[in-house]
């Protein structure tokens, strides 16, 4: 897969780390861009947090120079509150803005905000058009198949976005009610992609080598969006790079660097957050890591009474033992 260029940013290939909250906080970031990320973003940022000089908002856009070329992703639903945040920040170290009008979340959508927008299309192309006009980066948007299955308008979404400004789109395949439920419709990924002339990113049930080839297949997508796929798997970007490059089907890690990883992401944590929180926060990447080797139900119950390093490095050498390692 070749070079992409999203606005004046150019990817040295086609592979995504999608904004997740609660998990592409900066040391997961790192790691997904060590193994093969060509583009990784962050957690979704409140307008509104910025205007009001939330502390926990600050945290989320911090961006390593190693991880460049990075995506912040913003979210809200009034234009020139948006335009002059992003203007606001536009210094920092990010190298493109997306903006979220595909989130789910009920405390998002009824505030206006997220899937929400995809309801008014007008407001979202607004958005768009308000912030490309006052910043240099390139704006880009990640949406969803539609609203509900009676309101599937990513097509003419997808139109509209581009027409305002739009660098790219990044597509899921699943309306707003069906949050995470049954397939992602590839279909209408490749619909949208046929539709417009800016790179479009497919999202969606990208969990194996074999789903990234069937997807790029199906959809022509200019690049793949990892997202869930990628929790406790950050070697899957380095899979997939790999079967691109090659024709190379990696195996899944051995469990020995499976631990080997969790206590390196742990400690990036514990620096990142403090040790407290880092160890709380580790318990859910754990259970992801750990998913479908020897005596990972065990691993989850005990792993919820961590609270410090020295605790998970204390579960990491039992689980390696009771493995033979």
């Amino acid at each position: 897969m070749g070079k992409i260029r999203i606005g004046n940013v150019e990817l040295e290939g086609n592979l995504i780390l999608a904004p997740m909250a609660g998990v592409t906080d900066l040391p997961f970031r790192i790691l997904c861009k060590e193994q093969g990320a060509d583009l990784v973003y962050t957690e979704m940022i409140s307008a509104k947090g910025i205007y009001y000089h939330n502390k926990n908002t600050e945290k989320l856009w911090e961006i390593a120079e190693k991880e460049r070329p990075a995506a912040l992703q913003l979210f809200g639903s009034e234009p020139e509150l948006m335009a002059d945040m992003a203007a606001q920040i536009e210094g920092r170290n990010f190298d493109i803005l997306d903006i979220n009008m595909g989130c789910p979340v009920p405390k998002v959508v009824n505030n206006g905000e997220g899937s929400a927008l995809m309801k008014n299309p007008e407001l979202a192309g607004r958005i768009v058009k308000c912030i490309s006009r006052r910043i240099g980066k390139p704006v880009t948007v990640k949406f969803r198949k539609g609203f509900h299955e009676n309101h599937v308008n990513a097509v003419d979404f997808a139109k509209r976005m581009e027409d305002s400004g739009a660098a790219a789109v990044a597509v899921h395949g699943r309306t707003r009610e069906e949050y995470y439920n049954g397939r992602a419709d590839w279909g209408i990924i490749a619909e949208v992609k046929r539709a417009v002339s800016i790179p479009v990113f497919a999202s969606g049930d990208i969990f194996t080598v074999q789903d990234a080839a069937l997807c790029e297949k199906e959809t022509g997508c200019d690049g793949l969006m990892l997202a869930r796929g990628a929790r406790g798997n950050p070697w899957l970007f380095h899979q997939i790079k790999a079967w691109q490059e090659s024709g190379i089907y990696e195996e899944k890690p051995e469990f020995e660097e499976v631990l080997a990883m969790i206590l390196r992401h742990g400690r990036m944590l514990m620096d990142f957050k403090g040790e407290l929180m880092g160890m709380r926060e580790m318990r859910k990447h754990v259970a992801w890591y750990t998913a479908g080797y020897r005596n990972s139900a065990a691993i989850r119950r005990r792993v919820n009474e961590v609270e410090s390093y020295e605790g998970l490095c204390a579960l990491c050498e039992d689980a390696g033992r009771q493995c033979g390692l």
